[in-house]
């Protein structure tokens, strides 16, 4: 073995030593080609419908400023928010003694204010928690370019440092539809009528539960806790998850007494037919203008669905609180009917969200979809089509250099009818090319021999049914166009 042989195998063993097994933060995912096709269909429905409804697209950057993102989504949601670092040495100009000291030197409250001083200055931008807040900070500044109302639609990643568990990932997409501009409450049926028309065509049964923080603000007055609704909405949005026991619990925590619990826990356990809610509700809200105004929103709402005779379930359900603090009039839940996951799609109506962006007064409304979650829930209920399980429709079986030359222009053809086809690279035995078909899921194949040649007849197979017949290349067009 030679001296430059030697040195090769001694560097190979060294950087064997320092390879480290490949891996992915907790909470992200790899998608293979076969998984990427079926996300692909999800975002064209959503897409097209978006666009049916008259939407345009926008796009923003996946980092914002901490300043645009922090305060905007509650306690729970500032605490999710994934700070970036400086760049260069952040730790430059920090005082000494806040950049040496130790957690245990200090008790918990003077933990939490240093590291809120020490974000401050070693982190100003942030990933975004998602894409309703980006939205207003974009409206408020291309204000002078839009027309109003402005209609948008957006299909991005958002990050949420959360712990990772099923349905629920620290980086997934959304697929949002906002109107900003416009009280009116049409807009708020044209976002059922857009979930409706969504889930309809990707097969699934979902339940519309519908809500107004009004009602919520309602409540809280009607019980003799308006200064608390923000508590009251954060512990009743857990309700579905841990149950009214742990929701009473975390109401004493957050300080309503429980002559106010004992008020409200009969309305969180209201069930009924919408009438009876209201008329129950109508009775709550007799000193309450805030709770009667929501009510006659909800009410004018429900009347246009109803008439619209949607292919979805929809409610009125009071329970309903989604704890982003902007929302300020009706909010909207979706729910799959067949399989066990949290919300696949969610929004509602802010009034004042620009405001902190110094436009005030400008209301808005929007809802957005999980992408994921409908992704998992569609994989679970096998409701994939069967026709998008390849991104190729036809593979042509490559027999030799003179069949080659022959069917790379049929390729051409197909291709420019818009007809996801390909050949086999070189010519493999056929049970290789074949197994090469079954295993990419391609639906069909074509064999394009000597004889076919001559005779102009290709011989096409369905690879599900196993059925082969002579077509021409016209005939064959014609089957393959979608």
């Amino acid at each position: 073995m030679g001296p430059v042989c030697g040195n090769f195998l001694y560097l190979h063993k060294q950087i064997n030593v320092a390879v480290q097994k490949p891996s992915i933060p907790k909470g992200t995912r790899d998608f293979n080609t076969n998984e990427m096709v079926r996300r692909n269909y999800i975002f064209d429905v959503v897409r097209n419908v978006f666009q049916i409804f008259g939407y345009q697209p926008i796009e923003t950057p996946a980092m914002e400023n901490l300043s645009t993102l922090m305060g905007k989504y509650g306690e729970e949601g500032d605490k999710l928010l994934f700070k970036i670092l400086n760049s260069g040495n952040y730790l430059d100009g920090l005082p000494e003694a806040v950049n040496g000291m130790e957690a245990s030197q200090t008790n918990r409250q003077d933990t939490g204010s240093r590291l809120q001083y020490l974000t401050k200055h070693i982190a100003e931008k942030g990933l975004r928690y998602d894409l309703t807040v980006p939205f207003a900070r974009f409206v408020v500044q291309h204000q002078n370019e839009l027309v109003f109302p402005f209609k948008r639609y957006q299909i991005q990643p958002v990050w949420r440092a959360d712990r990772p568990q099923k349905g629920r990932y620290r980086e997934f997409f959304q697929c949002d539809v906002d109107v900003i501009g416009s009280n009116s409450l049409l807009y708020e049926v044209e976002l059922a009528q857009i979930i409706d028309a969504i889930f309809s065509k990707l097969g699934l049964k979902v339940l519309i539960r519908l809500n107004n923080r009004k009602v919520l603000a309602g409540i809280a007055e009607a019980i003799g806790a308006p200064d608390k609704l923000t508590d009251i909405t954060v512990a009743m949005d857990k309700l579905d998850k841990a149950g009214m026991d742990k929701v009473t619990d975390e109401l004493v925590e957050r300080g309503l007494s429980y002559e106010a619990i004992e008020k409200l826990q009969p309305i969180l356990t209201l069930e009924g037919k919408i009438k009876e809610k209201f008329e129950t509700l109508t009775a709550f809200f007799k000193d309450s203008e805030v709770g009667l105004k929501g009510l006659e929103e909800m009410k004018t709402v429900l009347l246009f669905l109803k008439d619209l005779g949607l292919k979805n379930k929809f409610d009125f359900d009071i329970t309903l609180a989604r704890g982003l603090s902007y929302y300020t009039g009706t909010i909207i839940e979706v729910k799959a009917l067949e399989a066990a996951m949290g919300s696949i799609c969610g929004g509602g109506r802010y009034d004042d969200l620009t405001g902190i962006f110094g436009l005030p007064g400008m209301s808005g409304v929007g809802i957005s979809f999980g992408a994921d979650r409908i992704y998992d829930v569609l994989n679970e209920l096998n409701l994939f089509p069967e026709a998008i399980q390849s991104a190729t429709r036809v593979l042509f079986v490559n027999f030799g250099p003179e069949e080659e030359k022959y069917c790379l222009k049929l390729l051409a053809v197909l291709r420019k009818a818009g007809i996801p086809s390909e050949i086999y690279p070189e010519s493999a035995k056929l049970k290789k090319q074949m197994e090469y078909a079954n295993r990419k899921k391609i639906p069909f194949v074509i064999l394009t021999g000597l004889n076919e040649m001559e005779s102009g007849l290709l011989t096409f197979k369905n690879m599900q049914t196993g059925e082969q017949k002579s077509c021409t290349a016209d005939e064959i067009q014609k089957t393959l166009t979608w």
